[in-house]
């Protein structure tokens, strides 16, 4: 183990000095994390995510396009980092959907139901469910139901789903509600192998841009590139 530390220190030290949001901008480095991150998830998050990380019901898919906070390498390092509804930790990502049984009548989540599906084709539009949707879930879901990133609402008209997008689990999703919780890592990890996982899941395919506003301006420059240049 001291001998592996050894060979993953330069690597480790490399990541320490580099703002995740610039780490794919260095290739040499970048692919180095994804190395070690796919070596990291097959302890850590195979488990949930599955060894091709797909997913199964109630734990996402990491290799579609479909994020609720957002795909790019600086979102994906706060979830890995905080996790999600955590209820030790106060910088943990919650989003909270209201259970509807009583709320609504049987009939009503019915008709809220049959207007989710028709979002993404799967049932005929239904003007009463249009306009209990609206009423009751447009602030969060948007009123197109493409979800809205600030409150981690999910997009409901890619006909993708964590529970599924049949009418019963529609159902019971609307009636009952949904709290999937995702460990918070910085209590258990290194920074740097979260920075690993980071790189691997970004790598798998579904990766977006970091926005420009979040990139910082200037980095420090890596080991390699302080070697390079002569620098200690």
């Amino acid at each position: 183990m001291q001998a592996a530390d050894v060979k993953r220190a330069p690597l480790v030290n490399a990541l320490a000095a580099i703002p995740v949001e610039q780490l794919v901008a260095d290739q040499k480095l970048y692919q180095g994390a994804v190395a070690g991150g796919a070596a990291a998830f097959k302890v850590h998050c195979v488990q949930c995510h599955g060894s091709g990380a797909i997913g199964s019901k109630g734990y996402p898919n990491l290799n579609d396009d479909d994020w609720l906070w957002g795909g790019d390498i600086a979102a994906i390092h706060y979830t890995l980092t905080h996790g999600i509804r955590n209820p030790d930790h106060p910088e943990t990502r919650v989003s909270a959907m209201p259970a509807f049984d009583g709320v609504l009548t049987p009939a009503e989540i019915a008709s809220v139901v049959g207007h989710v599906q028709s979002l993404s084709g799967k049932a005929k539009p239904n003007a009463k469910g249009a306009e209990l949707f609206a009423t009751n879930c447009a602030s969060c879901h948007g009123v197109d139901g493409k979800g809205l990133r600030e409150f981690g609402a999910p997009n409901l008209a890619d006909g993708i789903w964590l529970y599924g997008g049949d009418k019963a689990t529609l159902t019971e999703t609307v009636k009952y509600s949904r709290q999937g919780v995702m460990p918070r890592w910085n209590d258990k990890l290194d920074a740097a192998t979260i920075k690993m996982l980071a790189a691997y899941v970004y790598s798998l395919g579904g990766g977006e841009a970091t926005p420009a506003a979040a990139v910082p301006a200037a980095a420090p420059a890596t080991m390699e590139a302080k070697a390079a240049n002569g620098q200690p």
